[in-house]
């Protein structure tokens, strides 16, 4: 079972503002701790280490963060709605597009989704696969 996610940040505020507006529609909380911040859904027993726990922080190795190549973390929207409102959202905090909202028929008839870019340039799907 995946229990959590650590994604690199150069710039915290601007790390932080895009993940909020991401996050938060989709019940996530935030807390700080030391140098990083953690995002994760209250209610889950050992939140901070999941599931779904999402790490931001600069890396361990004191290099700039970059996106990782193939790596997407994807968020399960409850509807079509919400993966359009969360990505406008992730666009005005910061985030870039990576993919406008629609179907992508070669994954099922039903996938809609949305792909942005974070400050650093991971990708982040936004999906919700009901009619």
């Amino acid at each position: 079972m995946l229990s959590y996610l650590f994604l690199g940040a150069n710039d915290m505020s601007a790390s932080a503002r895009f993940y909020e507006a991401i996050l938060f529609p989709f019940g996530y909380i935030k807390e700080p701790f030391k140098d990083k911040l953690i995002f994760s859904l209250p209610g889950v027993p050992d939140r901070q280490n999941g599931p779904g726990a999402i790490y931001i922080s600069p890396p361990f190795d004191g290099k700039p963060a970059t996106p990782g190549n193939g790596m997407m973390p994807a968020l399960r929207a409850k509807t079509r709605r919400q993966v359009n409102e969360v990505y406008q959202a992730g666009l005005q905090a910061g985030g870039t597009d990576g993919g406008q909202p629609g179907i992508r028929t070669e994954y099922s008839e039903n996938f809609y989704v949305a792909y942005l870019h974070d400050p650093v340039g991971t990708k982040i799907a936004l999906f919700c696969n009901d009619e």
